[in-house]
């Protein structure tokens, strides 16, 4: 259910958020930054924070994506955030559990404003064929374990269009017609990152697991992949525990990829 103030759509259960208790830290706003990623990790080298400290801003001038792409986003349109998480207990060839918390945060929250929302391996979040939210996650190591981990996040929440040469995004504006309140949408988000990491340090991992397995995009049927050999029809059989997507061709062979050894043809 959705209600709406000064003409934003906000669901019902957030309507009267400050009168209830957050289980995670105010989060911090700041009105511009480069990246909310950078900012979050200098705060952390200079003051010792909490699990799920979180900054958020409307507009970032230096935002970036996976494999050293950038983010862009009009100023004031979106919602662009990094909380961190300090997971001691977990050990490096498990990390790809941080990202599962991320993405099942996003996917659910969103899913609640219309369907079709599906998480593309590895945690880019879709509406359809379309991308609606991208992921970076930056780690750090101390050991085999994970000392610090900051997860930032670009949701494209208001914005009415995009620049031509952005392969294939999607607003939730442009989805449903209506605007949203950032601020809302990131507490939805957070509470639920907060519930996915809180099983993660009792390590219950199954439902993470499980819940991101149902939630992947394309997850049934045969579609065009392609790697370094070329375009081919493949389906989702499995995603292993370090993260690696194991595909069954339409021969039956089984192929096996980690992040960027393979891409989606949309």
């Amino acid at each position: 259910m959705v209600g709406k103030k000064n003409g934003l759509s906000i669901p019902r259960t957030l309507k009267n958020v400050k009168e209830k208790d957050m289980n995670y830290p105010e989060p911090i706003f700041v009105s511009e930054t480069t990246s909310t990623n950078n900012y979050l990790a200098d705060l952390c080298n200079r003051q010792t924070l909490p699990d799920m400290t979180t900054v958020y801003t409307t507009y970032q001038s230096a935002g970036r994506g996976q494999r050293g792409n950038t983010w862009e986003s009009e100023a004031g349109a979106n919602l662009l955030f990094s909380f961190v998480v300090f997971p001691e207990f977990l050990e490096a060839r498990r990390q790809f559990l941080l990202s599962q918390v991320t993405a099942l945060a996003l996917q659910e929250v969103l899913s609640t404003y219309t369907p079709d929302i599906t998480i593309k391996w590895p945690n880019d979040i879709y509406w359809k064929d379309r991308k609606l939210c991208g992921t970076l996650i930056e780690n750090d190591l101390t050991g085999t374990c994970i000392s610090r981990s900051i997860s930032g996040t670009g949701i494209n929440l208001n914005q009415a269009q995009f620049p031509a040469h952005i392969p294939n995004p999607v607003s939730l504006f442009q989805i449903t017609g209506k605007h949203y309140e950032q601020r809302f949408i990131l507490e939805q988000v957070l509470e639920k990152a907060t519930h996915y990491y809180e099983l993660l340090k009792n390590d219950n991992t199954e439902p993470i697991t499980g819940r991101y397995k149902e939630a992947l995009y394309r997850r049934n049927g045969f579609h065009p992949y392609q790697d370094e050999a070329g375009i081919f029809q493949a389906r989702i059989v499995d995603i292993e525990p370090i993260g690696k997507l194991i595909l069954e061709d339409e021969t039956g062979h089984r192929r096996e990829y980690m992040f960027k050894e393979v891409s989606y043809v949309l």
